[in-house]
């Protein structure tokens, strides 16, 4: 299995867009065959990072979704809103 913890750091202004794109995302990968989980998170001692914590079956499965149209549309805004970090963590 392959786990992304991506962080998302964004400012007041761009925050209620960044969540809606989000969750817009969350709820499209959560149908993507392979997707083991799929969770946005919001720290609780900063309204500043956010965070998608996504779980994959195999490397086939991710590369399929990095390839969706809900990817490759809602990453990009993602990107432009606020700042990604990614980790990545195989088992």
């Amino acid at each position: 299995m392959i786990r992304l913890n991506v962080f998302i750091r964004t400012t007041e202004s761009n925050r209620e867009e960044i969540m809606n794109t989000a969750k817009e995302l969350v709820a499209a990968s959560l149908k993507d065959e392979g997707c083991i989980a799929y969770d946005l998170f919001e720290s609780s001692t900063r309204k500043d990072v956010l965070m998608i914590c996504e779980t994959w079956s195999d490397a086939k499965a991710l590369a399929a979704h990095e390839q969706a149209s809900h990817f490759t549309t809602l990453v990009p805004r993602l990107h432009q809103l606020g700042e990604m970090k990614l980790e990545k963590f195989i088992f």
